[in-house]
């Protein structure tokens, strides 16, 4: 690997990430450590971009030459229906996370945060086909995940404080049943994925009693920063498996990358370098 980028030229191919805001965002730093890794001529940038604006970044990817970009909060749903073309997964959640630019100067709108999360538990060798999953939490990262779950065949049951949420994060899957959070119990699962805010720090309530974590689960924290949430370790001192969201963040990066240059994503380089700045933060 060559891990020294060529220089910016009128040449380099520009991609990035549109939020509001999005100075915080680790993308920049994923991306440019696998476009080094691989020697290629590609530069990734946060772009600011207020607001109700998302519409106006997609019309201007042709004009400005950009071979895409990725999509955080507050735009998923504005780029969605700013795209041309929408794959299968950013259709049925209405979700875009990655634009890419296509040839005839079109734009394809997906969504690789749901696959992204079935490789990270590819990665951790965690089994969700035929195996009862629990999902809390029914924003847009909780959607992607139960919309991934279902089709990987999982046994999903969704549960939100807002049942009329749970209701539609459960309609993504074949089967989901849906709940209030507070009737939630974890023991009867394989697989709980925490898709919710709760948890991330020590002043916080967990979304579920701790004390029903138990050998044999597997509990998925889609926070990665911190590292270990007080939920991941309340169910690691139950004896459960205990993953954090890093391994999503990197894998939907990766699959984002891939779309862009159609080249694989060199995961070590990023898993260092992400590794690094969360150290640093």
């Amino acid at each position: 690997m060559n891990e020294a980028r060529p220089p910016l030229s009128g040449h380099t191919r520009v991609v990035g990430v549109i939020g509001d805001p999005v100075a915080h965002s680790l993308s920049p730093t994923l991306h440019n450590a696998a476009f080094a890794a691989l020697g290629l001529d590609w530069v990734y940038v946060a772009l600011p971009v207020p607001r109700g604006r998302g519409a106006d970044a997609v019309a201007a990817v042709p004009a400005l030459g950009l071979a895409g970009f990725n999509v955080t909060m507050p735009h998923k749903e504005d780029v969605a229906g700013a795209c041309d073309e929408l794959t299968a997964d950013a259709a049925a959640l209405r979700s875009v996370n990655t634009v890419v630019a296509l040839p005839d100067g079109r734009t394809l709108g997906d969504s690789t945060d749901g696959p992204g999360f079935l490789d990270a538990l590819a990665d951790e060798a965690i089994a969700v086909a035929g195996q009862p999953v629990l999902v809390l939490g029914a924003g847009g990262a909780a959607r992607a995940v139960v919309l991934a779950l279902g089709r990987a065949g999982a046994e999903v049951t969704v549960a939100a404080r807002r049942p009329d949420a749970a209701q539609s994060a459960a309609a993504l899957a074949p089967d989901a049943r849906a709940l209030a959070l507070v009737a939630a119990d974890p023991s009867g699962f394989t697989v709980v994925v925490n898709a919710t805010p709760l948890g991330m720090s020590g002043g916080d309530p967990l979304p579920v009693d701790p004390g029903s974590f138990h050998g044999g689960q597997s509990v998925v924290d889609l926070v990665y920063h911190p590292p270990d949430t007080p939920l991941l370790t309340a169910a690691r001192a139950q004896g459960a498996q205990a993953v954090n969201g890093l391994g999503m963040l990197l894998h939907q990066a990766a699959r984002s990358f891939r779309l862009w240059t159609d080249e694989d994503a060199p995961l070590d380089a990023m898993r260092a370098a992400a590794a690094a700045a969360l150290a640093a933060r």
